[in-house]
């Protein structure tokens, strides 16, 4: 079985090293980035000139690109190569609605379709240890974990399409407000003359701890905001998230909050650092 990947950025270039490492066939990789393409041949992955030629060729095309309309412009090009053979598998975190309407297109045009976005950031990306949460029916599901066991430890399935990018949505909202907690408190405490260290190993001891600030605290410490997670992506995650949240007429005051953060980081040109430098935009 070939596999093919579409979009080799942060996480993509990591999941793709993996798939490259552990699959017994031929792995074909695309990114508009042509060095990009480069180091992952230097790896053993074939590199190809589009997303159609990676699609012709290849048996399982997964795709990761950054918003809605990156994925369906993938999509619409290659649909001329979908068929009863393919399978594909978009990791992208994008709307819901969008990647429904994306799997339409695509099981008309013959092929199967999951919607499979990932959880955790770049250094779980390298250790091929990602949470997955996949939206397809149950029997491609069990065909297509094998697969995605390659790059992630924690696979679960959802249900239908769109229901893996709706829990994902759901988690990277949960973060953005831990995170708007820690934040707001961790600021706090500092004005008070507790450092960042002090303050984690004491959260350590009660309810409060958590794996955002475990392992965000260091960078905070060090004002190392060396991207793993950008913060123009996760403000991308906590729109979609106010949008899906307008669509089913609920209130969602927490997430506002981290909107209103995100809003003063992305306005500060903090967007393509670290997502734990909106501490910045909070202390600002």
């Amino acid at each position: 079985m070939k596999i093919g990947f579409i979009g080799l950025g942060i996480m993509g270039e990591s999941m793709s090293e993996n798939i490259v490492k552990k699959h017994d066939d031929t792995v074909y990789v695309f990114d508009f980035v042509k060095e990009k393409r480069e180091l992952l041949a230097s790896k053993g992955a074939v590199a190809c000139e589009s997303s159609l030629e990676v699609a012709k060729k290849a048996d399982v095309i997964i795709s990761m690109v950054p918003k809605s309309e990156h994925s369906m412009a993938v999509y619409q090009e290659v649909k001329e190569a979908m068929d009863s053979s393919k399978i594909c598998i978009d990791m992208s975190t994008i709307e819901p609605s969008v990647s429904v309407e994306i799997s339409k297109m695509i099981k008309a045009a013959g092929a199967q379709f999951a919607d499979a976005p990932v959880v955790k950031s770049k250094p779980a990306a390298i250790a091929g240890k990602l949470g997955i949460y996949v939206g397809c029916e149950e029997a491609l599901f069990e065909k297509i974990q094998p697969i995605l066991s390659y790059m992630g430890e924690n696979i679960i399935r959802m249900g239908e399409n769109g229901k893996g990018l709706v829990m994902k949505i759901c988690h990277n909202a949960l973060v953005s407000q831990i995170q708007n907690g820690v934040n707001e408190t961790l600021t706090l405490a500092g004005t008070y003359g507790i450092g960042v260290d002090l303050f984690t190993t004491a959260i350590s001891y009660g309810g409060g701890q958590n794996f955002y600030l475990d392992s965000k605290a260091a960078p905070i410490r060090d004002e190392d905001y060396t991207t793993a997670f950008s913060v123009e992506n996760m403000y991308k995650d906590v729109n979609i998230c106010m949008g899906m949240a307008k669509e089913q007429g609920i209130e969602m005051p927490g997430e506002a909050a981290a909107k209103g953060v995100y809003d003063k980081a992305m306005e500060a040109g903090y967007g393509k650092e670290d997502f734990c430098a909106t501490i910045k935009a909070v202390r600002g």
